[in-house]
């Protein structure tokens, strides 16, 4: 695959040396933080109805709006990066992350904590874009562990904003973690337009408004069903006419990109075995993934009068889940390491295989706090290492200047993946449930079909990543075109 024209780094200075050792570790605390942002709402959903006076159904719109935004805008926001600048469509999405925090932090409203939940969910596109940027900027021998680095960034902060949030939810005042979040965005801004340059890796042409529109409309419909199904009733005619409408605006949405010069996806791309096979392994690899933590947690918070479960605080449930998050950047480097010597589908395959073996141990014993912490670590490992290889399998797929949009719907699926692993999951925990005190509680058996859900259906994963086509030849870099150098200059100055 052709590789991108790069910025060279202006020599003498010692600033514009700085800047590029801080490139990595700046992109990296910006995928961190964003993780951390969705993840920090959680400690609250219990408190919320009462600290803003509304009902769980609408609390809930907190999570699901992130959700829906962050679906929708990742593809978007990676094809605008593509044409207009990743570095600042990459400084937008964060400063709309910001944005959400502040106003989650100066209001009790329910209304105005769900727009600015759904502000975060912009956010999402922060990984494919740095991901994406470091193609531009990095010489290959080191994109390879700086893009398995990016991608295991989910994991990370995911794991450290519970114990996070429970913290502070538990000490302070609820609104102090959204003033946290907020300059912890700031900063994460600032320093993002200081250190990342602007690439001059650029596919001009006319933004597709029309696609945007029709895959938002599809996309609100698919995930608002998946989403809400357990709630509404799965044959419920809210449900059902959420699937259906979902159905037809995707199919014309289809249609339409196949005859549009200039497309949100460029879905011809798709059709190739390489990048149509990633994404398909992208959705159940993050079907899988989810279903950890979100199993975990319920888990060990599970009372004790279950029989199996430890009745943990959320700070407690937090803790279990961190040596996870811990291991996910211990093992980043390693994955880069395989996928150099044996290429990322193997690399793919080997984390959806471990991912697997992690469920394994969940399902020989869930009783025990260091072998529920020992399956969720396993799980964890193998989450790195498919995670770090499928950003580099896009990569190597698709021509340089798509590769944000490109990995943009990778991310999405791997979203859409999670949002259904949390509805089968929530429909198999409410099917396995008895009555403890007069309130329903899932079973312990309930919980390992669960794991065996999930570990089936990383085998499955791991199958489809074996199906993806091998590393073609590699051509040599692409001759710098001829706006490339006015592009140069303007990003130097601009950087």
């Amino acid at each position: 695959m052709d590789q991108p024209a790069r910025i060279p780094s202006r020599p003498g200075t010692t600033v514009s040396r700085l800047r590029d050792r801080l490139t990595i570790p700046v992109l990296a605390s910006g995928g961190i933080l964003m993780a951390v942002m969705q993840t920090v709402v959680v400690p609250l959903l219990p408190d919320l109805p009462r600290l803003t006076g509304s009902s769980p159904a609408a609390v809930s719109w907190t999570v699901t709006a992130t959700l829906l935004s962050g679906a929708v805008l990742t593809p978007v926001l990676g094809r605008a990066g593509d044409m207009y600048g990743k570095r600042r469509v990459l400084v937008g999405a964060l400063a709309l992350m910001t944005l959400g925090s502040v106003l989650c932090a100066l209001s009790s409203d329910i209304a105005v904590l769900i727009t600015a939940r759904a502000l975060q969910g912009a956010a999402a596109s922060v990984v494919p874009l740095s991901i994406s940027i470091l193609r531009d900027e990095l010489p290959p021998e080191r994109r390879g562990s700086a893009v398995a680095l990016m991608s295991s960034t989910v994991g990370i902060g995911a794991a450290l904003g519970l114990p996070l949030a429970a913290l502070v939810v538990q000490y302070a005042d609820w609104h102090t973690m959204f003033w946290l979040t907020s300059l912890l965005g700031a900063l994460g801004v600032s320093a993002t337009w200081w250190a990342v340059k602007e690439s001059p890796v650029r596919e001009p042409g006319r933004f597709d408004v029309l696609g945007a529109l029709g895959l938002a409309v599809g996309l609100v419909c698919l995930l608002m069903g998946v989403s809400q199904g357990g709630e509404w009733g799965w044959a419920s005619p809210r449900v059902l006419g959420l699937f259906l409408a979902a159905g037809a605006v995707l199919a014309l949405w289809w249609w339409q990109q196949l005859r549009t010069a200039r497309p949100l996806v460029d879905l011809r791309l798709v059709s190739r075995p390489r990048v149509g096979l990633s994404h398909v392994a992208a959705l159940l690899t993050g079907f899988a993934f989810y279903a950890n933590s979100l199993v975990t947690a319920q888990l060990v918070q599970a009372p004790k009068a279950t029989g199996y479960g430890l009745g943990l605080s959320i700070v407690a449930t937090g803790l279990c889940l961190l040596p996870g998050g811990v291991t996910m950047l211990l093992f980043s480097p390693l994955s880069a390491r395989i996928s150099a010597a044996r290429g990322p589908r193997v690399t793919l395959a080997l984390g959806a295989a471990v991912i697997a073996c992690g469920y394994a141990v969940r399902i020989a014993d869930s009783r025990d706090l260091w072998m529920i912490i020992l399956g969720a670590t396993v799980v964890a490992t193998g989450t790195t290492l498919a995670y770090s290889a499928l950003p580099t399998l896009i990569l190597r797929a698709v021509p340089a200047a798509q590769t944000a949009s490109a990995n943009g719907v990778n991310v999405l699926m791997r979203t859409i993946g999670q949002a259904t692993s949390s509805a089968a999951i929530a429909a198999v925990l409410v099917h396995h449930s008895s009555p403890l005190d007069g309130t329903p509680v899932p079973t312990l058996h309930g919980y390992l079909l669960a794991f065996g859900m999930a570990g089936a259906v990383a085998l499955v994963a791991c199958a489809a990543a074996l199906t993806i086509p091998g590393d073609a030849p590699a051509a040599g870099p692409l001759p710098v075109p001829a706006a490339a150098p006015r592009a140069r200059d303007e990003a130097l100055e601009g950087a």
